[in-house]
């Protein structure tokens, strides 16, 4: 349940974030996921309107030859997108071909941005990427990070009025550095969930403090880093496994356009690293991709298996849905 003050107030949190980069009236924003979604309908419905400026909405960006053709028309400023569809594009010649001359803002936000991506933006474009955070619990804006001070890797610094800390299984504050589950409260922050009084009772606690999911690292400089979600961890021997950190170094080969790590049952280790790639070169095999796990990971954060798709199952704004290929698996023998 959000109410008209929390979606209000993320508003004008939002103008607090990026406004600096903002002229009220003169910006062409691309707008590539459906306004029903709160990270669109916060920022281009809310936010941009209030400000009198101009979205342009890609209604189908899946669909890349017209996505491309539709962003030729006018000379955006903004882009407003995910991992996925900056990674999608960004293999496109016909994409590389158009005038990004004006574009001076690129936000991210809806899933873990890989550094692969980033870089390959960046390279493309000319413009860097800023990470944000948020959750529809809290409408959406958690974090950002400053345009001018953009720290890779990152979710930027909470936004004006925003208060955050992270907890360990208990609920005792952790120092800075280690990680935790992400706590929140805010304007922003829900006013509950509809007509599920225990679910909100779990997530927002007798001090009004939100309790995310998301396992994060709070840096002493006052940014903050997502590790990854908290029911996407994987247990493996014992050790804890981000997927997030796997994907990271996966995405930076060359020949994998998308990576995805889930957790699976397994007889010697409780759970072993399944990964699964669309790969842009057919020749790409498991052992390679091993290989290159090798050189950055420790040895049990090294996929155990791998299998190759033509493509992962996604949400319809693009965000890949791990648990989907998760409840796919069965259990591993020896």
């Amino acid at each position: 349940m959000l109410t008209h003050r929390n979606l209000v107030a993320n508003m004008l949190q939002a103008r607090s974030a990026i406004g600096e980069h903002l002229t009220d009236g003169e910006e062409l924003v691309i707008a590539p996921l459906p306004v029903y979604h709160i990270y669109t309908f916060t920022v281009n419905c809310l936010f941009l309107m209030e400000t009198g400026n101009h979205s342009l909405l890609i209604t189908n960006p899946r669909d890349l030859p017209n996505c491309v053709k539709e962003l030729k028309v006018l000379p955006f400023t903004w882009f407003i997108g995910l991992n996925t569809l900056f990674n999608a594009l960004c293999n496109r010649d016909d994409f590389k071909q158009l005038d990004f001359s004006k574009l001076k803002l690129t936000i991210s936000g809806g899933m873990a941005l890989t550094k692969a991506a980033a870089q390959r933006w960046e390279d493309t474009t000319g413009c860097p990427i800023a990470e944000g955070y948020g959750l529809t619990e809290t409408s959406p804006i958690v974090s950002f990070n400053p345009n001018d001070a953009i720290q890779l890797g990152t979710i930027g610094k909470p936004v004006a009025g925003t208060s955050v800390k992270v907890v360990d299984a208990d609920g005792n504050d952790v120092p800075f550095g280690e990680p935790g589950e992400l706590c929140v409260q805010g304007p922003q922050v829900m006013k509950g969930y509809w007509q599920r009084e225990e679910e909100t009772r779990n997530a927002i606690d007798e001090n009004g403090w939100f309790h995310t999911g998301d396992i994060a690292v709070l840096q002493d400089d006052g940014y903050i880093k997502i590790v990854d979600r908290k029911k996407d961890m994987i247990l493996v021997s014992g050790f804890n496994v981000y997927p997030n950190e796997v994907e990271d170094v996966v995405a930076a080969h060359p020949d994998v356009l998308e990576a995805a790590a889930v957790g699976v049952a397994d007889e010697n280790a409780g759970e072993a690293i399944k990964l699964f790639v669309v790969s842009k070169n057919s020749q790409l095999d498991a052992e390679t991709l091993r290989a290159w796990c090798k050189k950055e990971l420790t040895a049990y954060k090294v996929p155990k298996y791998i299998e190759f798709r033509d493509e992962l199952p996604k949400t319809n704004v693009g965000k890949v849905l791990r648990r989907q290929l998760r409840d796919q698996e069965t259990t591993h023998a020896p």
